[in-house]
């Protein structure tokens, strides 16, 4: 309504000052050329007759040329003002009235979570949602945003998310949640909205910079997510893990029992290797659950899966298995690997790397396209001449943290180029741009609008735990009243759903020696791991 509020003043404004910039050059020229002293409103009269075609001015014929060349100029400029008026005006009410009409507000909806607004992690939140069979509706400002979302079958009422009247068509008197995930400033103004409307219903908003926290928090905010910080400290952990003689970032799910993901690095035991030629289970007694291959994760792992630099392990164990797995996972001829770490990029995910690498005493040197405190090279990283003056060639890892998956993706293509050996690891804004960086040459990507989607799933969510969610996999504790009285080979969950039972907590204890003929009992807790499609699967089949 305010766009056409302001077309609409914009035009009638344009058309006030023509026509009066028009009569006083009319009134000129008679009183001029054509000798005729008259009212300066029959000379307004005059012009507006002409622009409007309902007269051809009341003074003609004109007897000198100049007024006559006028009267054809202002003959010109009401046709163009007349089709300047049918794109901005008369089209655009031909297409309302022939759209779709979208939905400005729900009925009969409880229960629900109403997320404002539509962002890419919101489809990683959307998919945990429907697992769960928790209903969902968008409130989406964006009339074009909302058409898409209604027409691919999405719940969607189009409004104004700072609204009263919006959040209270979306019944949210009555929701489970809200979350605000628009931008810092927005998502405040989202949730002082939502408190006049339901003053007790749980809010989550996403912080995109750590500094607007306090005023999310002042604003009434139950729970405060940023995980730009989660993705920064995920890509770093992946470089002081290849440098490291320790394990590294792993997840613990019981007494001496862990999670993790292990690089297969260039000039290791294992690499060049089948995973059954590998004998990692007999030779570090840790279980591979799956494995990453250049972006496309398989569990469980082929026996015929050759082991290269592009593939990450996923692997469970005690902690002194999987230390011996990362002796065979890393590289031989580089202990520790020599040279620095290039972090591209220096916002709140480069700037956490960068904390993480100087409290793991690693030397980096920085990148920005800004000149500003803590960039050691200004320029743009996807430039072969400022990472060479970054110091590429004998760098031995990149981390790009560029919030443009498409500079990160020519960066990569980039920093391949000029050096072959390099470790590249990378940031993506959206999840469908993964598999296109580790195209263009990337070890390891972390989408930052999965973790998102994660975290409200998680902070929303009762019934399902993640685990972990910097992991490029869902590590999941939920539970499995279907599965109750059956065998782990019974139900059959890697074949229908993908994922891998890694561990059951029964009775406050954690089994992890859950083989073929482990049965599940009522009560049971089933740490599960797979892709966001394979543990909304198991949900799905297992409750």
């Amino acid at each position: 309504m305010d766009k056409w509020k302001r077309r609409t003043l914009y035009y009638l404004s344009t058309l006030v000052v023509v026509f009066f910039g028009y009569a006083l050059v009319y009134d000129y020229g008679m009183t001029v050329y054509e000798g005729h002293n008259q009212p300066f409103y029959h000379s307004l009269q005059v012009v507006i007759e002409t622009f409007t075609t309902t007269g051809y001015g009341s003074d003609a014929p004109w007897e000198t040329p100049e007024m006559n060349v006028l009267v054809m100029i202002m003959d010109l400029t009401g046709v163009v003002l007349i089709f300047m008026a049918l794109p901005v005006f008369v089209v655009p009410l031909f297409e309302d009235a022939l759209s779709t009409t979208l939905p400005t507000a729900v009925e009969d909806l409880e229960d629900h979570v109403v997320i404002c607004t539509h962002s890419p992690r919101a489809e990683t939140l959307i998919s945990e949602l429907e697992s769960w069979d928790v209903k969902y509706v968008i409130v989406e400002p964006d009339r074009e945003r909302a058409m898409d979302l209604y027409e691919s079958g999405h719940h969607v009422i189009h409004g104004d998310p700072e609204s009263v009247e919006t959040l209270a068509g979306a019944n949210l008197d009555a929701a489970k949640a809200l979350v605000a995930d628009a931008s810092d400033e927005v998502d405040v103004s989202i949730v002082l909205t939502a408190r006049e409307v339901a003053e007790d219903v749980r809010i989550v908003s996403v912080v995109e910079e750590p500094d607007q926290e306090t005023y999310h928090e002042l604003a009434g905010v139950d729970e405060v997510l940023s995980p730009r910080r989660l993705v920064g400290e995920s890509l770093a952990d992946k470089v002081t893990t290849a440098v490291s003689a320790e394990l590294g970032e792993a997840v613990e799910i019981g007494s001496d029992f862990e999670i993790a993901e292990l690089p297969v690095q260039r000039g290791s035991e294992i690499a060049g290797n089948t995973l059954a030629e590998s004998g990692i289970r007999e030779r570090s007694g840790a279980n591979v659950i799956g494995a990453w291959i250049r972006g496309e994760f398989e569990t469980p792992p082929s026996p015929d899966l050759e082991l290269d630099s592009g593939t990450v392990l996923l692997v469970a164990g005690r902690q002194s298995q999987l230390e011996r797995l990362k002796e065979l996972t890393s590289s031989q001829t580089h202990r520790p690997r020599r040279g620095t770490v290039l972090v591209a990029g220096h916002g709140e995910v480069g700037s956490t790397v960068t904390d993480a690498l100087a409290a793991a005493n690693i030397s980096y040197t920085v990148v920005d396209v800004a000149e500003k405190p803590g960039v050691d090279v200004s320029g743009d990283a996807t430039d072969p001449e400022t990472l060479e003056k970054a110091g590429i060639q004998q760098a031995r890892t990149v981390v790009f943290t560029i919030a443009d998956d498409t500079l990160t993706g020519f960066g990569t293509l980039v920093a391949r180029d000029l050096n072959p050996d390099i470790e590249v690891l990378a940031r993506a804004e959206e999840t469908e741009n993964v598999q296109k960086l580790y195209r263009a040459g990337a070890d390891y990507v972390l989408a930052l609008a999965t973790v998102s989607g994660r975290m409200l799933a998680s902070t929303i969510l009762e019934r399902e735990e993640v685990i972990s969610m910097g992991k490029q996999v869902e590590i999941v504790r939920t539970t499995a009243t279907e599965f109750v009285g059956q065998s782990l080979a019974e139900a059959d969950v890697r074949a229908r759903t993908g994922c891998t039972v890694v561990a059951v907590e029964r009775d406050g204890e954690v089994v992890t020696e859950v083989g073929p003929q482990f049965r599940f009992q009522h009560g049971d807790d089933v740490i599960v791991a797979g892709t966001d499609e394979g543990v909304n699967r198991f949900t799905t089949l297992a409750n």
